[in-house]
């Protein structure tokens, strides 16, 4: 059975089980060293709670494995899954980074570009899914949304080999504001495609570019496609810029019964208690959303960590990564300082890439190390239950992993980005992060 840890409230963990919510009350009080759980089981509201906005581009982001989720009961992965297509994620962000480098110095600092009108080279494991309205009349579709990833695609009809997925296909032939664009390309598996994207009942967005899929492949589970949220030219933010400026904000709700948000656009006054961290530019990888990680802190206190190892490695800011990835020497330093916390417990046998693992049933009240993450500048993700731990009481891991070496990309992921407000503010180059975003 697969399951993952989440609030339900301020003082709730969720435990969900690939096919019964059960949850855990958490005592509401962190510590600056520890967190303090209750094991006694209780029972989540199966009621999806959404906060009302008045802002028009807000729309709500929901958790796909939870009961908020019109994927929930279509789609129950196991968690050796979820690690596994995880790692093929991580995998293709590190060899993007390094062919990209390579191009790049192989051809004098000049690059060819070019925009795929099909799925098969992003790999999806987003823990996150939004609706997305295409067309006129719009036609309605769960998608992930990748910070990423440039392009958004759908999966449209005629298709000659689609996924199987949760919603009907994209029909090109109902919306009258449909038009192809003509990409001149042999190896096209699809139509790079203008429609009108739908944010809300009000608020619309002509002539958005996407790609159109007829021949897709990869991690996706039963969305319909993807929206993309990086820095390149085909991204909603990018095309979206002029009416709402170059800014989106994001708070990932837990797997509980409860929603989260993405917001295009700023509400004109930034949120209570953000900190910020300069948003870095990286040549070989210009698209996605770099920041300098600078040190990290188990149980209240900061690790020895040299300062050339956050900088070699570079660090990445993603929504679409489930676990978090570090340097091997960060990540080893970080597990034996968090093992010796937890010396008390039993251990559990490895987790596939999560290699500090614990069996925690039959305690009624457990004790973890707090852990905060801090970037340049001052901003810093204290993580709560949710981003420290991974797993069910039987095998409830550490939810870090470590890089195979010094060179490959750390990677914040969504686990540790959970009911945070993370602020990506591209016009003045910085990202904020801020606590108690969503529940």
């Amino acid at each position: 059975m697969a399951l993952f840890l989440g609030t339900l409230c301020n003082c709730c963990v969720l435990l969900l089980f690939s096919t019964l919510p059960f949850s855990l009350c958490v005592l509401g009080i962190k510590l600056d060293v520890e967190f303090v759980v209750s094991m006694r089981p209780l029972q989540p509201s199966t009621v999806c709670s959404s906060s009302k906005d008045s802002n028009l581009s807000r729309l709500t982001v929901v958790h796909r494995y939870g009961p908020c989720s019109p994927l929930w009961k279509e789609e129950k992965p196991s968690h050796k899954q979820i690690i596994n297509n995880d790692q093929a994620r991580v995998d293709s962000l590190q060899h993007r980074r390094l062919s990209t480098a390579f191009n790049i110095a192989g051809r004098g600092g000049l690059r060819a570009v070019s925009v795929p009108a099909h799925t098969g080279d992003i790999v999806g494991t987003s823990n996150y899914i939004m609706n997305a309205g295409i067309g006129t009349p719009k036609q309605d579709f769960s998608v992930e949304f990748d910070t990423g990833s440039d392009l958004s695609w759908l999966q449209c009809k005629p298709c000659n080999h689609c996924y199987p997925q949760n919603d009907p296909l994209f029909d090109p032939a109902k919306s009258s504001t449909y038009s192809s664009i003509h990409c001149g390309s042999a190896e096209s598996s699809g139509n790079f495609s203008h429609d009108t994207l739908t944010l809300s009942p009000w608020d619309l967005l002509p002539n958005f570019r996407f790609g159109c899929g007829d021949h897709n492949r990869g991690s996706f589970g039963r969305v319909a496609g993807l929206i993309g949220l990086g820095r390149g030219e085909s991204s909603l933010i990018s095309q979206a810029s002029q009416k709402y400026g170059e800014i989106f904000s994001y708070c990932l709700p837990s797997i509980a019964s409860s929603t989260g948000y993405l917001l295009v656009g700023s509400t004109g006054s930034p949120p209570a208690g953000i900190r910020y961290t300069p948003m870095i530019r990286e040549a070989s990888d210009p698209s996605t959303y770099y920041v300098k990680l600078v040190a990290i802190k188990v149980g209240g206190k900061k690790l020895d960590i040299n300062q050339k190892v956050f900088s070699t490695a570079r660090t990445l800011m993603d929504s679409g990564t489930v676990i978090t990835r570090l340097p091997p020497a960060a990540y080893s330093g970080m597990r034996a300082v968090f093992r010796r916390h937890m010396a008390n417990y039993t251990t559990a046998p490895a987790d596939y890439e999560l290699d500090t693992c614990y069996n925690l049933s039959g305690h009624e009240v457990v004790k973890v190390p707090a852990v905060e993450l801090v970037f340049d500048g001052g901003a810093s993700l204290n993580l709560d239950i949710d981003g420290i731990m991974f797993g069910e009481p039987a095998q409830s891991c550490l939810a870090f992993a470590g890089n195979s070496n010094d060179q490959q990309l750390s990677i914040i992921g969504n686990t540790q980005q959970v009911k945070v407000t993370v602020v990506y503010d591209i016009s003045n180059q910085r990202i904020g992060i801020g606590a108690k975003g969503c529940s």
